[in-house]
């Protein structure tokens, strides 16, 4: 019996111990990413370079401002490769004035052009009571009355939703 649990009770030391381990791993990854991406907003401050706010850039590109929640921390963007990749204080979801529901991760990224955000990685919107990847948001014409949620299955919403920055608030998991 004593062997049984030693044996049980190394086993759950072992997982615990593993699971510290991945949580530090983690955190240490989180802080490189964190100082690389401060590193980066320092040097194009002292080129001169002032950041367009991301509600003015993705109108730029014929997205509407609201995509994104309000509570953005920063966000980087390279105009020759079109790569977005947003930052935020804390995994976060935001309930549209159509009754959507769109999730973020702390990072959402993916590919900026004209009236398209694709190759998405972070981003997840709620379709007949469960959640669904998003693989783009499209817009079909810059006129367009409907924004596009690509995901396991398109789901066309209003685009005036969307027109009004929301403050994310705050969920437990992705």
């Amino acid at each position: 019996m004593d062997s049984i649990l030693s044996k049980a009770g190394g086993m759950f030391f072992s997982r615990k111990a593993s699971d510290i381990s991945d949580s530090i791993a983690n955190d240490a990854s989180s802080l490189s990413n964190s100082v690389t991406e401060g590193a980066s907003r320092f040097i194009n401050r002292m080129k001169g370079k002032v950041q367009t706010p991301l509600p003015e850039l993705l109108q730029k590109y014929q997205i509407p401002k609201g995509v994104f929640p309000k509570n953005v921390l920063n966000y980087e963007f390279d105009e020759a490769t079109g790569k977005l990749s947003v930052l935020l204080p804390f995994v976060c979801e935001v309930k549209f004035k159509d009754d959507s529901i769109v999730r973020y991760d702390r990072r959402v990224t993916g590919v900026l052009s004209t009236g398209v955000f694709k190759n998405i990685e972070g981003m997840k919107t709620k379709i007949m009571m469960m959640w669904s990847k998003v693989i783009s948001v499209t817009m079909d014409k810059p006129e367009s009355t409907k924004v596009v949620f690509v995901s396991s299955m398109n789901k066309s919403r209003p685009r005036d939703a969307y027109i009004i920055l929301r403050d994310g608030i705050e969920v437990d998991i992705f």
